[in-house]
């Protein structure tokens, strides 16, 4: 669907567009029955042709549908047949990652609003059987005012709900630099997995660096299950000892290590005094450096390459059928 400035939309005015993905295409409009800004996400044609997808789609703007949170994005309507596009709250701000770009390290005080109020948002959403999996700084919003908005539930999932895949392929989801290890190794993310996504941007936000690091994502991906990152308090020693603690007890890579639920990751932020800062291995062997053997290497890649090479098969026969 091609929308352009003053295009109407039912009851919408569409006004400008605003973010493009692989999946679907994001405008402002303006309501014209009471004149309020709404976002409007409407899938690209061949996202529609695919059952899968156009499912995936359809899923997201349920789950934001059944949400309501202050800092999570309402969807006001869901798809529906005729009509195959999803009406949201316009949601002011800018994305964290602009903030962190502009900024650089933020003030203490601030990372840790921004984070406490993320979390506030995911432990209703996992109250809710929601659970996001994709968390990252372009997908969480910040107003003049420090208000916080989540705005993309693109691969979350709920509890009970059929999971969906690329051919019966249990997918790696996620960002690179904030996807837990367990995705990387093909389990589906839950709560702790979210967890772990608030941990590397804590430590980034308050760094100015991500944990981990490498010239491309196979790289990074290596890196997270092989190495430990720097300390926190290496890379800015303005770091207290408690809060690097608490960093590492969201970096954990087993899982059952982590945090359980974002109210435990809330009360050690509201009580840093009380956290402790216990000797850690991670603090004596960071510099050793392993690297992944060949095998690792081949399986990563393919991995990762396998739900290209289904996309674009999807997209050849959708195009010639």
């Amino acid at each position: 669907m091609n929308l352009h400035p003053g295009d109407l939309l039912d009851h919408y005015r569409v006004e400008s567009l605003v973010a493009r993905s692989g999946m679907a295409s994001v405008f402002r409009a303006t309501d014209m029955r009471n004149r309020q800004p709404v976002a409007i996400k409407i899938p690209h044609e061949e996202m529609e042709g695919d059952p899968v997808l156009y499912e995936r789609f359809l899923r997201e703007a349920e789950i934001g549908k059944m949400l309501d949170h202050p800092s999570v994005m309402k969807v006001y309507e869901l798809p529906v047949p005729g009509r195959l596009y999803a009406v949201m709250e316009w949601v002011e701000g800018r994305p964290l990652r602009k903030l962190m770009g502009a900024e650089g390290k933020l003030p203490p005080e601030r990372a840790i609003a921004i984070v406490f109020h993320v979390l506030q948002a995911l432990d209703y959403m996992h109250g809710q059987g929601v659970v996001h999996r994709d968390l990252k700084p372009e997908n969480i919003m910040v107003d003049d005012e420090g208000h916080v908005k989540l705005i993309d539930f693109g691969i979350a999932s709920k509890a009970g709900a059929r999971r969906l895949t690329f051919g019966k392929l249990s997918q790696v989801m996620g960002s690179p630099d904030y996807i837990s290890p367990e995705q990387l190794k093909s389990k589906r993310g839950d709560r702790r997995s979210d967890m772990y996504a608030m941990g590397v941007m804590l430590y980034e936000m308050l760094s100015g660096e991500t944990p981990f690091s490498g010239p491309n994502p196979f790289a990074i991906m290596n890196d997270r299950l092989l190495n430990n990152p720097a300390p926190p308090r290496a890379v800015n020693p303005h770091i207290t000892p408690a809060m690097q603690e608490i960093i590492y007890r969201a970096l954990e890579r087993d899982p059952e290590d982590r945090y359980k639920s974002a109210e435990q990751f809330m009360w050690d932020l509201q009580h840093e005094d009380e956290v402790g800062s216990p000797e850690r291995n991670e603090l004596k062997d960071w510099k050793k450096r392993r690297a992944p053997k060949a095998g690792q290497i081949v399986f990563y890649a393919s991995l990762a390459l396998i739900p290209l090479v289904i996309f674009s098969l999807l997209l050849f026969l959708v195009r010639h059928r």
